[in-house]
């Protein structure tokens, strides 16, 4: 029942956003389908529903059925294979800057309005003119995604939400391993990590590139497990150069590589071993691409001064202070910027002091969360750089339940359009809201007696 609950939570989410989805401009039949009100109402009354189904999925404890969760994930991710793109508008710029590779344009110097077009119309204007963040792995497999749909917007969109799909099926594949190295039962990992509404919504909803970014960190760690180093290095290189966070997992990589080494400085030459092969890889990726390092350069792309992070928020509200004694706004939010980094910096020194005890796995998701935290740009899906080592690796309850109910809260916090939400979108969701909560608890009370049946007849036994 849980199962089915929660595939009517994600259905009733893809047919919202039909309505009030990051839907394409300039395609009529779109336009006729565009009333933001219902299509609120229902989004949000399914996203109720797929999050107390996945609660619920989670208090059942399957007991290690990994079989069972793949079909849960299947089920629960289908509908929104078909939807059109929600909660970001960000798949729109990953076709605009593939055809801007394709065509021989810098996307490292210039935004999608150098493009002009449909698909550039597609892009919000704030990122109109702001270079791609994004590696070179990333643009070259854009590049080659877009090549063969010509002006085909929509197919488009499922190609890359498939792109997206393969990392989160990655991930889904290598997590148990990584789960079972920490001691930690393989299908709560992937309850946490896999079939989370959070993940689902923005990796399969949204197709985000972070999908296989994560999905490729995963395997290495997961490689790195088994014995082969090397190829986990060349793994979470390549997910560096899809985004670039996950270059810390060269860290557990190293520290992997390390407790398997005899005689002395295993740390040092772990470390020296996992840098030598990530530059090669690093050039030769590069090479291949042909985008060239541009990218190192913009990686500040998606810092905004109307960030939600916590150190733009902080840093606006101190420049508002400081105002009338004279002090830049620019230089607040610089400097709540570098306090941000250097929390970071705190932060990764308390893991390493603590390593022998927490592992690498628990020590490179605090240390992702941290980054995310402190980070100059917040994104709802973000947090689940750090969600999947933990997922594997945190064996204490209230950490996982602190997981579960932070993901909770983000999968409702940003609108299907993408876009930022008015009062009125706001009572609508709340409408949604409530309406599916009111739903499942109906289905739950009329689960009860069918529930109570089987085990009684299960103690009779």
């Amino acid at each position: 029942m849980a199962r089915a609950t929660g595939f009517a939570g994600s259905s009733l989410i893809a047919v919202g956003g039909l309505g009030a989805g990051a839907l394409p401009v300039g395609i009529p039949f779109f336009a006729g389908l565009e009333h933001v009100g219902i299509g609120l109402v229902a989004v949000y009354g399914g996203l109720a529903l797929l999050l107390l189904a996945w609660w619920w999925l989670g208090r059942l404890s399957p007991g290690g059925d990994i079989r069972a969760v793949w079909t849960t994930l299947a089920l629960w991710a289908a509908p929104l294979l078909i939807a059109p793109p929600m909660f970001s508008r960000d798949v729109y710029s990953y076709l605009a800057q593939g055809l801007m590779v394709g065509e021989g344009l810098d996307v490292y110097r210039a935004g999608p309005s150098a493009l002009g077009g449909f698909f550039a119309e597609q892009v919000p204007a704030i990122w109109q003119h702001t270079p791609s963040p994004y590696g070179p792995v990333f643009l070259l497999l854009s590049a080659v995604v877009v090549a063969p749909i010509g002006g085909h917007l929509l197919t488009g969109v499922i190609a890359m939400r498939l792109v997206a799909v393969a990392g989160l099926a990655l991930l889904a594949y290598v997590l148990p391993t990584l789960a079972r190295e920490a001691g930690v039962r393989p299908d709560k990992a992937l309850w946490l990590a896999v079939l989370n509404p959070l993940v689902l919504i923005h990796f399969v909803g949204g197709a985000h590139n972070d999908a296989l970014m994560v999905g490729l960190l995963a395997a290495g760690l997961a490689a790195a497990i088994r014995h082969r180093p090397v190829v986990g290095t060349v793994l979470i290189v390549t997910a560096t150069l899809i985004k670039a966070p996950a270059v810390l997992g060269l860290l557990a990589v190293a520290v992997i590589w390390a407790s398997r080494l005899d005689g002395r400085f295993p740390r040092l030459r772990a470390s020296a071993a996992v840098g030598a092969t990530a530059a090669a890889a690093t050039a030769v990726l590069t090479q291949i691409a042909g985008t060239g390092y541009g990218w190192t350069t913009a990686l500040d792309t998606p810092i905004s001064p109307q960030n939600l992070s916590l150190t733009s928020v902080l840093g606006r509200w101190t420049a508002d202070l400081l105002r009338e004694d004279g002090v830049g706004e620019v230089f607040v939010l610089d400097l709540w910027r570098w306090l941000g980094v250097l929390a970071t910096l705190i932060v990764a020194g308390l893991v390493w002091t603590c390593l022998d005890r927490l592992g690498p796995l628990y020590g490179l998701g605090i240390v992702l969360v941290a980054v995310v935290a402190f980070g100059p740009a917040l994104r709802p899906w973000y947090l689940i750089w750090g969600l999947v080592p933990l997922a594997a690796a945190a064996r204490h309850t209230w950490v996982r339940s602190v997981l579960a109910a932070a993901c909770a809260i983000l999968a409702l916090v940003v609108l299907p359009d993408g876009f930022a939400v008015d009062i009125r979108e706001f009572l609508l969701a709340t409408l949604g809201a409530l309406a599916g909560a009111a739903a499942f608890l109906g289905v739950r009370l009329a689960a009860a007696p069918a529930v109570s049946r089987l085990a009684t007849a299960r103690a009779t036994r």
